[in-house]
């Protein structure tokens, strides 16, 4: 038997399904700008946020040139000058909107709370996401809460996770396990943090990265072998 006593739980993708959430704000949005949301739409978008999202994982931009410029981007793309800033909170609107669970998700928590320490680390906009745990019930069962915004630091950042571990008292690495669906952000911020990592896998990627996890699921369910 395992002997992890803290828990530590990405939010998007893990614990709420973000792409549900992401997708129906993304259509309110294109229905502002009377622009059709088409497969290829949607596919540019997701291409643009996701590198403007990988740049800010390393370090290369900041968090606000990310949300302040993906849409105007975006739209530009498609021939549409926007102000990115204001298309940014309304996006966050709609986003708030969705809390939609990962199968098993409340399920899993719920008895795990009672053995374990549980919290919260995530990249994001601290608003947001306290809205949606919040709404979709997560909340009480986690013991705090670390936001990327708050933090001043990101997953993969060590000086993240420096941040959360000096704010539980007599914290060990060597008896935490980080669980999340990203391994940039998750699996390797958690291998320089010097904690266990497991992968959670739904959709069967292919690992043609050089982060290996210490575990890996498919199912949120799964997690009970390995606890």
């Amino acid at each position: 038997m395992s002997t992890y006593k803290t828990l530590f739980f990405d939010v998007d993708d893990t614990l709420l399904d973000f792409g549900a959430a992401e997708n129906n704000a993304l259509q309110l949005l294109c229905k502002d700008m009377k622009l059709p949301f088409t497969p290829e739409i949607e596919a540019s978008y997701r291409k643009i946020n996701k590198q403007l999202w990988r740049a800010f994982e390393e370090g290369t931009i900041s968090r606000d040139e990310v949300l302040h410029t993906r849409f105007s981007l975006f739209f530009k793309e498609w021939g549409l000058e926007a102000d990115g800033i204001q298309l940014e909170q309304t996006y966050r609107t709609y986003l708030e909107q969705g809390h939609m669970l990962m199968d098993g998700a409340m399920e899993l928590v719920t008895e795990l709370q009672h053995r374990y320490d549980l919290y919260i680390v995530t990249n994001g906009v601290s608003r947001t996401q306290d809205i949606r745990l919040r709404s979709s019930g997560l909340y009480p069962h986690m013991k705090q809460i670390f936001v990327s915004e708050d933090t001043g630091y990101q997953k993969p950042m060590k000086e993240f996770f420096d941040y959360v571990f000096d704010r539980i008292p007599d914290f060990q690495p060597s008896t935490a396990l980080i669980i999340g669906d990203s391994l940039s952000a998750d699996i390797k911020g958690g291998q320089l943090a010097g904690l266990d990592t497991c992968w959670f896998n739904p959709k069967g990627l292919v690992n043609s990265t050089d982060i290996i996890p210490t575990y890996e699921i498919s199912d949120l369910h799964q997690l009970h072998s390995i606890l």
